[in-house]
This record gives structure tokens, C-alpha cells and sequence, in this order.
């Protein structure tokens, strides 16, 4: 006889009883490191547009960047997406000096003469790249379509522990470290390479800095909803942090969590504690996060032809 794949799925979790998975349901797991989730779910998002490049299809970066400009990439190729507020296709640009064999995430750092992005070349699905890379480019003026974007400085990296899959980095203004979080460990695992270094060092080492237990695990409803990806619905496939140094917004299949950090706090310390989690956006395949350049809002953007875009709004 066959069996439909969730019907096997959940009877593999009933005996498995994953943590989370119990008679809850989709109620949040019972220990102290459950998230606070929030009761209006979705409805604090709002739809603000859509991605309207159609080379944009596969959108797994976004950042913030100035003059209400916002820059994204897809996981293959090395074009920078430039759009606007509401994904209003802004033009793009072939990243020279640069290769991509899995971009996946996008932030923004204080460079000696100005902001520069740095995008990461570190998907890995198999975990088996022994480096992984991040370049290094000075932030496009949109107001000049035609000038060249061009790589500066490329990175070599390697983990202490072995190869990882690591979909989520950000910038932490106060530390002065780029930040990336592992996508297949359980729970996640927390890496710094400190910027002073990266800005003109060719290789480097991360420092594993702690694990990140704070993801509500998948329920059975997550199986039920979507069978295919229900078992990975708590895995970090983007990361920002906000400007002024105080909020981790961390996107997965399911939802996006905001870790809040206290002025005296290391982000391995903010990391720790319960985040708050905000259901959705909608969607199944959300991949790309950033904090606005005011830290007021939080956009997230998904793969896929004309992809939605989502804000949400934080409370002053």
C-alpha cells in the first residue's frame, strides 16, 4: 500500500516526537527559550509591492542602501538588482571581478572612503566547501546608471569546525564583526570574522562564537501545510542587523524572529534569550531581510517571478 508523504512524515514524528511536536500542536515549545510569538501573525505585514525585474527570480539578499535604494541578488549569477521601497525595478549591474557559485546573502559596512556591500558566496547544500567568499564592493550611486560595479577585494574564509551551509550574515555595528549564522546545524551556529581584518586580509579563519537555540521547532501543522518543506520551516535563510546595533532580525521558512540586545549584552548573550517571533510573511520561500537605514521597519523578500515584498513596521 502506498502512503502519502505526510501521512509518513507525521507518523515518523509521532514515534520521533520531535522537540515541539507534542500535543501543542502549533503552540510554541514549553521551555525558556520559546519565542514570543506574535498573536496577529501575518497581519503585520504589509504587502508593498513586488520584485518587478524579471532576472530577479531567485532573490536570496536585500539590503538597505541610501536614497531609499535597496540592493539584491539571486542565489546564481553576479548581477546587483537595484529597486526601490515598493520593488520598483531600478536597473542592474554585472558585479565585475567577482564569481558566484551560491550567493545568499548581502550587508552593508563602513569602508575607508564610504559604504561598501559585501556580498557572501557561502551556500553550501552539501556542506563540503573547504572556503567560501565574500567580496567586497563600494555602494553604486544610482544616480550614475552607467558606472561600473566592480569588486575591490575578495575574502577567502573557512570555518574552525568544518565545512557549513550558511544562508544569513549581517553587520554588527558595535562589535565591529560580520556576522553569520549556520542553516543546517541544530540548533544554529553563531560565526564572527572581524571587519578591520576582512577589509584587506585574503584569508581567514571565523571564530564560532555560540549556538542559537531560540527557533520554535516544526509541528505537525507545518508538515500538514506543506510536506515538502514542513521539517525545515525553522532554518535561517537570512540575517540583519539593525543600525543602531540593537535588533537581529533572523528570516526562516516559517517566520521571522527579533532578537533585541541590551547596551551591556554581547550578541552571543542577545542571542540566548527568547526572541520575538512574527508569523510569516505568507509565504514559502522567503529568503532575503533588512532592517531600514532608520531601523523603524524590517523588509523581507521571497524567490520567485515578481517575488512579494513585505514591510513590517517596529514600534518607536
Amino acid at each position: 500500500m502506498t502512503f502519502p508523504r505526510a501521512l509518513i512524515l507525521l507518523t515518523t514524528l509521532s514515534v520521533a516526537c520531535l522537540p515541539g511536536c507534542g500535543d501543542g500542536g502549533d503552540g510554541a515549545v514549553g521551555d525558556s527559550l520559546a519565542p514570543r510569538q506574535e498573536s496577529d501573525g501575518p497581519r503585520n505585514y504589509k504587502l508593498v509591492g513586488r520584485l518587478e525585474s524579471r532576472h530577479l527570480n531567485e532573490a536570496s539578499g536585500i539590503q538597505a542602501g541610501a536614497n531609499g535604494a535597496f540592493f539584491l541578488h539571486n542565489d546564481d549569477g553576479t548581477l546587483l538588482f537595484f529597486a526601490d521601497a515598493s520593488g520598483r525595478d531600478l536597473g542592474s549591474r554585472t558585479v565585475a571581478d567577482a564569481k558566484s557559485r551560491d550567493w545568499e546573502d548581502i550587508t552593508r559596512v563602513p569602508g575607508p572612503d564610504g559604504p561598501l556591500l559585501v556580498i557572501g558566496d557561502i551556500g553550501d547544500n552539501r556542506q563540503v566547501r573547504g572556503r567560501v567568499s565574500l567580496y567586497f564592493l563600494p555602494e553604486p550611486e544610482l544616480a550614475n546608471p552607467t558606472a561600473e560595479v566592480r569588486a575591490k577585494h575578495r575574502l577567502r574564509f573557512s570555518y574552525p569546525d568544518g565545512p557549513r551551509d550558511v544562508e544569513s550574515m549581517a553587520y554588527d555595528p558595535d562589535g565591529g564583526h560580520i556576522l553569520l549564522l549556520s542553516k543546517r546545524d541544530q540548533p544554529p551556529r553563531l560565526y564572527a570574522l572581524p571587519l578591520e581584518l576582512a577589509l584587506w586580509q585574503h584569508e581567514l579563519v571565523a571564530e564560532f562564537l555560540g549556538e542559537v537555540p531560540g527557533f520554535r521547532p516544526p509541528t505537525r501543522g507545518d508538515i500538514l501545510r506543506n510536506p515538502r518543506r514542513g521539517l525545515w520551516v525553522s532554518q535561517p535563510t537570512g540575517m540583519d542587523i539593525s543600525p543602531d546595533g540593537r535588533m537581529a532580525a533572523v528570516i526562516t521558512y516559517r517566520s521571522l524572529y527579533l532578537f533585541r540586545r541590551e547596551a551591556t549584552e554581547s550578541w552571543v548573550e542577545a542571542f540566548g534569550k527568547p526572541p520575538e517571533e512574527f508569523i510569516g510573511p505568507p509565504g514559502s520561500h522567503d529568503e532575503a531581510v533588512s532592517f531600514s537605514l532608520d531601523g523603524r521597519s524590517i523588509f523581507v523578500a521571497a524567490e520567485g517571478q515578481r517575488a512579494p515584498l513585505f514591510r513590517l513596521d517596529l514600534p518607536h
